[in-house]
């Protein structure tokens, strides 16, 4: 045989040979059949996990490429991939525990020698560290170990994986660290990298340099990993190829890097809370491929929003810039940006009107200009047809004004419309009725007025309705409602609407928030016993009487938050109350009777306050709410001793149980309930010391014990209550001197009341410390020596309190405790809640102090009331007193003032009530200002004044006849007559003219004037209705003489 013929023969029994393996691997591959090798790794792989609900009990047998979460090579059966992922993410969904692989990773996986994909994430290996082996699975493409609970340090041989693309090591149960990632450097086909939440904080701008070693990479999630530095340049930028960036969730604290305009191929960049600040680059704005910007909440970014949105922005879909420091107008070229789905400027400072351009935005899905200082009216018109894909309209909390335009009733995919708390007037247009998709409509805080058309009830989608705090009236129907099937929030409250159903109406919804607070119901909703989904309920101000239904009760076992406040509900209530567990209640300003109710669950928030319930707080209350967070039961006439228990209480913020007949001593049981912010037991009968132990409320912001029957000293311990505010203990008997420490305890101190006890000594300098301090009222106790001069020191006094609004403590689902304070001004009680934050006052009076007011007081330039009677003060009033330029109150009398009266305090033109009476004061009272116009009782009892309107001549008056208003023959009292009230009134509003005119533009001291203003003009009108005689004979007296 021929050398050529064996050496084909040779060639053909080879590919008969490649033949037979190959048809042998292939009904291999198909039957799922693989190596023993393979197989035995696989099996010591499954050993290693635990799987509780047996979800790999596919795996026995040899068929491994048919075992669940497996695949194999369809030529060679070799496995290429394992994916045990657990498909339910969210570790609340019940199903999550279901599919959870637990234990260990076992190194068998080695002998996997083609695998390319591993999937393990959203399992729990319960804080094991990854294993460094992973680095040898040399043919891995994509690795997923993400939120899988692994833990400790990421190994640096996952660098060795050098044909991996995918490598998510994302983390949010475990804490995971990196020390340095020079490791991705050997990652050199590299494209998708995911870290979130990944601990970087120990790599600081190191990272940059690292990723920029990837030319291949398209997408880097660094998503909360703690990064807190960042390059400001690179040279030169080696991941051009990055299309996806996501850094949010930093402290980069750091402006933004103008290398990111120069990723040529970025498509997504979102930097959310990522600490960056300055000027917003306008050159992302060229960015070509850049489609999705999220910059929002980094706080302290800012640009001009017309410079920025007049950028080029090729291809931008979605802009969101919310909460930073973004200024400026909107362009009219905005129009222009045509591929906008979303734009979203919430929380920024954009002012001026919204361009009538946006209509030209055809593509706008999204448009949030919430949270700005937007004004002028909304445009009429828009250019084009109106935002034809809108879903999302929300301008909420701007100060824009106008009526609603007739466009927002033809945007047709409309779904949600917000434009609450603006300055909107006018009616609600019936166009809205034709949005067929709307289920958000927010109307609430404008000013629209009106009855709210019968178009809203043809709303068929309408999810949530709210046109609360408005100006509405007229009569709400069933035919609001007609067609709101899918309606859950309806909210109508705080307007002037009077709601008129009928009570055999069915409602086509099942409402779970509804507020009809300050509504005038006609009749009790009885609709509501059909409501089985109701969650919130307010019916608070809605005039209901008498006693509820009994089923009333039986719905509120579903509610988390009642609200029937502000009513005349009468009776006593269920025993017991059935709530839904951790509610809130507010049953308080009823007629209520009978004991306090006993619960059937727990309760947060409970308000029993301004009714006429009876009896003793229960012994066991802390078992029966032992986690309650704010108790106020005042204004009742609840008896017996505060039970100890209550001390148990131990999240309890709020306990007002003030104005009853309670009796017996404080609990020092109290002092466990370490997060109370206001303790307030004023009005009661309560006897015994103060517990030393309440210094151990060390978050306690406001203490009213006043009005007790309380005794001995001021404890030492309350020093240690550093965030006290408000210390009122008057009205009880506390003796002893004002502790120095008082001064040096309390920085935040605002208002210290010690008035009417038996305190004794001298005023303690230390005072002068308190630089919060706005209220001083230590009237009516023993203390002597003089007033000390360091008083001027008081900070707090010597500016103008501005803001106007509630001091409130302690904070629960926006629900706060009030601050109140109680003051006897002009010989009245006069309670300050809302005005309480203008008050600047101090209170000497009813002591034994004297010698001379000092002139530091005279730097108090802040204080609104200054009342030194009844003491023993002497020497002559200061000219400085006119520095004093914000005083409303002033009162000497009954001292021993001397000389004349400065003439100077013509000028305060404030001061709307003198009191310099009974002292020795001499001279002409200055008639300039207001001085002449207040009443002679002012400076009665200061024998060397006269002067109007004392009726004393002064020795250089020029002769005057006998006057008209004063009866000598004794049929009548010498009281002045109708007249002269008219006369006085004039004087005083002319002497006052200029103060109304100073008011209206410090709108901050006009609610206290007219406090004041209200007590003079309610003495005028008693005194006239006390002598109406008087006044009749005065003017038959007067007819008469005109006569002859």
């Amino acid at each position: 045989m021929s050398l050529s013929c064996c050496s084909c023969i040779a060639h053909f029994l080879l590919l008969l040979c490649l033949l037979h393996a190959q048809f042998w691997t292939s009904n291999c591959a198909s039957d799922g059949a693989c190596s023993s090798e393979e197989l035995q790794s696989l099996l010591q792989f499954r050993r290693g996990l635990i799987d509780p609900d047996n979800l790999l009990s596919s795996w026995q047998g040899r068929n491994c490429c048919h075992w669940r979460g497996l695949s194999c090579d369809n030529l060679t059966a070799s496995v290429i991939s394992i994916d045990l992922h657990n498909p339910y993410a969210n570790a609340s969904d019940p199903r999550y525990d279901l599919w959870n692989l637990s234990g260990r990773v076992d190194h068998s996986l080695l002998q996997l020698k083609f695998l390319s994909h591993l999937d393990l994430s959203y399992n729990n290996f319960n804080g094991l560290q990854i294993p460094s082996f992973i680095g040898s699975l040399k043919r891995l493409k994509y690795l997923n170990l993400s939120n899988a609970g692994f833990a400790g340090t990421i190994p640096f041989r996952v660098g060795n994986l050098s044909e991996l693309r995918y490598l998510d090591l994302s983390s949010s149960l475990q804490p995971l660290f990196a020390d340095s990632l020079q490791w991705v450097t050997g990652l050199s086909s590299l494209r998708h990298l995911k870290m979130s939440g990944v601990d970087l904080s120990k790599i600081g701008s190191d990272w940059v340099q690292a990723v920029n070693g990837i030319p291949s990479l398209t997408l880097l999630d660094f998503q909360a990993c703690g990064l807190s530095g960042i390059a400001q340049s690179i040279s030169p930028v080696n991941f051009s190829s990055l299309a996806v960036l996501d850094l949010s969730f930093n402290s980069f604290n750091s402006e933004i890097p103008y290398w990111f305009s120069n990723l040529s191929s970025l498509v997504q960049l979102d930097m959310v809370s990522a600490g960056f600040y300055g000027s917003i680059p306008v050159e992302l704005s060229a960015t070509p491929s850049l489609r999705h910007l999220d910059l929002s909440m980094n706080g302290n970014l800012t640009v001009d929003s017309f410079t920025l949105l007049r950028g080029k922005w090729r291809q931008i879909e979605v802009l969101r810039l919310a909460s930073n420091q973004i200024y400026g107008r909107l362009p009219d070229s905005i129009g222009n940006i045509s591929s906008l789905i979303e734009l979203d400027l919430l929380s920024n400072n954009i002012e001026g009107g919204i361009p009538s351009s946006i209509g030209k935005l055809s593509n706008l899905q999204i448009l949030d200009l919430s949270g700005n200082n937007l004004t002028l009216d909304l445009p009429l018109h828009l250019i084009k047809h109106p935002l034809p894909k809108l879903r999302t309209l929300s301008l909420a909390v701007n100060k824009l004004s106008g009526t609603l335009p007739g466009w927002l009733g033809e945007l047709a995919n409309l779904e949600t419309l917000d434009l609450s708390y603006n300055s909107i007037r006018g009616f609600i247009p019936s166009s809205i009725g034709k949005l067929p998709f709307l289920a958000t409509l927010d109307l609430s805080g404008n000013q629209l007025d009106g009855t709210p058309p019968y178009s809203i009830g043809q709303l068929t989608k309408l999810h949530q309705l709210d046109l609360s705090s408005n100006h509405l009236t007229g009569t709400i129907t069933e035919r609001h409602f007609e067609r709101l099937n899918d309606l859950k929030f309806l909210l109508l409250g705080f307007n002037s609407l009077t709601v008129n159903i009928s009570s055999g109406w069915t409602p086509p919804f099942q409402v779970q928030n509804l507020g009809l607070g300050s509504c005038q119901l006609d009749q009790f909703p009885y609709w509501l016993q059909t409501q089985k989904e109701l969650e919130f309920l307010d019916l608070s101000n809605s005039s209901i009487s008498g006693e509820l239904p009994t089923w009333f009760w039986d719905l509120t076992s579903n509610l988390l938050l009642l609200n029937i406040s502000f009513n005349l509900i009468e009776g006593e209530l269920p025993k017991p109350l059935y709530i839904n567990a951790f509610a809130d209640v507010d049953i308080r300003s009823n007629l209520l009777s009978g004991p306090l109710p006993v619960f059937s669950n727990f309760v947060e928030l409970l308000d029993l306050s301004n009714n006429q319930f009876s009896g003793p707080i229960p012994g066991d209350i802390a078992e029966l709410q032992p986690y309650i967070i704010s108790l106020s039961l005042s204004n009742n006439n609840l008896s017996g001793e505060i039970p100890n228990s209550i001390g148990l209480i131990q999240e309890l913020q709020v306990l007002d149980l003030s104005r009853n007949n309670l009796s017996g001593p404080i609990p020092a049981s109290l002092s466990n309930c370490s997060y109370l912010k206001a303790l307030v037991l004023e009005h009661n009968s309560i006897t015994g010391t103060i517990p030393p132990s309440l210094g151990s409320l060390r978050q306690l912001q406001s203490l009213h014990l006043s009005n007790n029957l309380l005794h001995g000293v001021i404890p030492p311990s309350l020093k240690n209550m550093s965030n006290l505010q408000t210390l009122d203990l008057g009205y009880n008997n506390f003796e002893g001197a004002i502790p120095v420490w008082l001064g040096e305890s309390f920085p935040a101190l605002r208002i210290l009341r010690l008035r009417a006890n038996k305190l004794s000594g001298r005023i303690s300098y230390g005072l002068s410390k308190l630089s919060s301090l706005q209220v001083l009222d230590i009237a009516g106790n023993d203390l002597e020596g003089q007033i000390p001069g360091s008083l001027g020191s008081l900070t707090a006094m010597a500016i103008q309190q501005r803001p106007n609004q509630y001091v409130q403590y302690g904070f629960y689902r926006g629900t706060y405790y009030s601050e109140s304070l109680s003051m006897v001004i002009n010989n009245r009680q006069l309670v300050f809640t809302k005005t309480l934050s203008l008050l600047v006052s101090i209170d000497l009076s009813d002591n034994n102090l004297s010698g001379e007011v000092p002139g530091e007081l005279m730097g108090l330039s802040g204080l609104l009331v200054l009342n030194l009677s009844r003491n023993q003060l002497h020497g002559e009033v200061l000219q400085q007193i006119s520095e004093l330029q914000n005083l409303l109150f002033l009162d000497l009398s009954n001292n021993q003032f001397n000389g004349s009266i400065p003439a100077s305090m013509a000028s305060m033109s404030f001061l709307s009530y003198l009191n310099l009476s009974n002292n020795n004061f001499s001279g002409r009272v200055p008639d300039a200002g207001q001085l002449g116009t207040f009443d002679p009782s002012a400076y009665s009892g200061n024998p060397f004044l006269c002067g109007a309107p004392l009726n004393v001549s002064c020795e250089d008056d020029p002769p005057t006849g006998k006057s008209d208003g004063i009866v000598i023959d004794g049929s009548e009292s010498i009281l002045e007559d109708e007249e002269f009230y008219v006369s006085l009134g004039l004087g005083f509003a002319s002497g006052l003219l200029g103060l109304f005119g100073v008011i209206s533009i410090r709108k901050t001291w006009s609610v206290v004037y007219f406090n004041l203003v209200d007590s003079i003009v309610d003495w005028i009108s008693k005194m006239k209705n006390m002598f109406p005689g008087v006044t009749d004979r005065r003017r038959r007296s007067r007819k008469a003489r005109a006569r002859k």
